[in-house]
């Protein structure tokens, strides 16, 4: 038997498109000379398609998709993830399922048992849980379907479930395993994924053939990556990060393994190469082509502006330099100096006369009151809607260039810097920004090494720096993964070793600040916690206030 894995590219509730895309791929796969096409979870619909769940035609169109699906599956037979309606009254309304489709028809349907309930995951909300299973008979080959999570409770160890579905499969003696999956990006998840894949492949002793999306949905990003691990645990083969990909294998031949296929991980790659995933897929499953975001000379701002020329392309970026009386003329150098390494179209536009006319109109009211944040934000909100008028008139998209440390401890501007469509960066500390920098002058200086090496500051202010108002980033940075992505409490972060007066500070700056979080565009997530829908908390909270 020939198994092709299917990694594609799906639009959530784009039925026409991903059903378009699927039966390309039969096609394909069938000049391949493959048996069995199998595609990713939710592959009609698109992953997650959250509350469209909600709605009986989302589910109708879903059951379309399926039925034409149906109809190409002969010669081959198609693998597919879906909704299907719940038909009994007790529970929710809908199961999760794998498909099996064969001679032009539905043969077989395998619900997801293992509904995650965390982090970015809300299944629970829309979906049943299977309680039966069955191993699906084909060509003389018996297949163990599995959904995503169906997988991550290896011999009923995770404590988050009480069944493990293929403890309730492997005894129907299946030949290998299907798992379709939406496994959502961070760095650290595709090493994760292969631990996981390998440990299932050990414990049963079959081969498993993993199916993963790849593309951006909004915040999430899904790096494919898929697998094909061989009964002796080893990786037969892994296919592409961030791209389409479809390839057969000869079952004889993963059985017989023997061979190890890993791609290299390293951090600063995948992060760089999630990132453009996840910019050109915003902008082109909305419509958009263009982007517009403020260069000011530092370094997050230059980060976002190579990323978004790379992944749009530099004709499609517009890059605004908007200097204050405060600004350094090196800042306003090194900015033009990338503009012109980028190759995009830059402005200048200077904001003293603005900002000092808003202090004209305030200084009645200020009362003599000394210069504070007050008038520093005057400033990143007068840049905040220049930016916000160009894109208005002209139809580009603002990116927002805040990283994590600062949305963290609300070192930010509402309806300022912190303006956009799309937050690019807000998943990576500042010390991360460097590094990224650094990657990407690795062939040469395309940002200036000035803007990497000098010291960060706002410019809101004569001879700021950001180290007037917070700790220094490598210790500040540390501190916040402990209690971001660590979850330790301030107790815990003290007795690794950390000065307790610092961690005390930092960590009730996280927390007042949630009410700006709450308010800011969405986030890339490249970490395995990022700032909006996988973390919730509430704005009025007292803990640590």
């Amino acid at each position: 038997m020939k198994i092709a894995i299917a990694q594609l590219n799906f639009h959530i509730g784009n039925f026409e498109g991903n059903l378009s895309k699927m039966l390309q791929a039969v096609e394909t796969a069938k000049t391949q000379g493959a048996d069995l096409v199998c595609f990713s979870e939710l592959a009609t619909v698109g992953y997650p398609p959250r509350d469209f769940l909600e709605f009986e035609d989302f589910i109708e169109l879903a059951e379309h998709s399926v039925q034409e699906l149906a109809k190409a599956a002969k010669g081959i037979a198609i693998v597919v993830g879906s909704p299907t309606k719940n038909p009994v009254i007790e529970g929710k309304d809908l199961y999760n399922s794998a498909y099996f489709l064969a001679d032009g028809r539905v043969q077989q349907m395998q619900h997801k048992t293992l509904l995650p309930t965390y982090d970015i995951f809300d299944e629970y909300r829309y979906f049943e849980p299977a309680n039966e299973w069955r191993v699906v008979e084909y060509q003389g080959k018996r297949i163990a379907l599995t959904v995503c999570e169906d997988i991550w409770n290896i011999g009923n160890e995770n404590p988050l479930y009480t069944v493990c579905p293929l403890d309730e499969l492997v005894p129907q003696k299946p030949d290998f395993i299907l798992n379709l999956s939406a496994s959502p990006f961070s760095y650290k998840q595709a090493n994760t994924r292969i631990h996981t894949v390998k440990a299932n492949v050990q414990r049963y002793g079959i081969p498993m053939f993993y199916v993963n999306h790849c593309g951006a949905q909004t915040e999430l990003i899904f790096d494919g990556g898929s697998l094909v691990v061989s009964p002796d645990g080893k990786v037969f083969d892994e296919l592409p990060y961030f791209e389409e990909c479809i390839r057969t294998y000869e079952l004889e031949a993963v059985v017989k393994g023997g061979r190890e296929n890993e791609q290299p991980k390293e951090k600063m790659t995948l992060i760089h190469d999630a990132l453009l995933l996840g910019i050109r897929d915003y902008f082109r499953k909305l419509g958009f082509k263009r982007a517009i975001l403020g260069l000011s000379g530092g370094i997050d701002s230059a980060v976002v502006a190579v990323l978004a020329a790379r992944a749009l392309g530099p004709d499609n970026v517009r890059v605004v330099l908007m200097p204050s009386q405060f600004s350094s003329d090196h800042s306003i150098h090194d900015a033009r100096k990338l503009a012109e390494n980028l190759g995009t179209q830059y402005d200048i536009i200077p904001i003293e006369g603005i900002y000092q006319s808003y202090i004209e109109a305030l200084k009645p009211h200020f009362w003599s009151q000394p210069f504070n944040i007050a008038e520093e934000n005057l400033q990143a909100r007068a840049r905040g809607n220049l930016l916000m008028a160009l894109s208005n008139k002209f139809g580009n998209i603002l990116l927002n260039t805040s990283n994590k440390s600062e949305v963290a401890v609300g070192y930010g501007t509402l309806y300022g810097d912190m303006c956009g469509g799309l937050s690019v960066i807000g998943d990576l500390y500042k010390t991360e920004v460097f590094a990224l920098a650094r990657y990407m002058n690795k062939d040469g200086e395309l940002i200036p090494e000035n803007i990497i090496t000098k010291p960060p500051s706002a410019e809101l202010r004569p001879n700021q720096k950001d180290s007037d108002s917070l700790p220094e980033y490598e210790a500040l940075d540390e501190i916040l993964y402990e209690y971001i992505e660590g979850r330790f409490s301030p107790q815990d972060i003290i007795e690794r070793g950390y000065d307790e007066k610092l961690v005390r500070r930092v960590l009730r700056l996280v927390n007042i600040n949630e009410f700006k979080r709450h308010q800011m565009a969405p986030v890339l997530r490249v970490s395995e916690k990022a700032f909006g829908m996988g973390r919730r908390m509430p704005i009025v909270g007292k803990y640590l206030a």
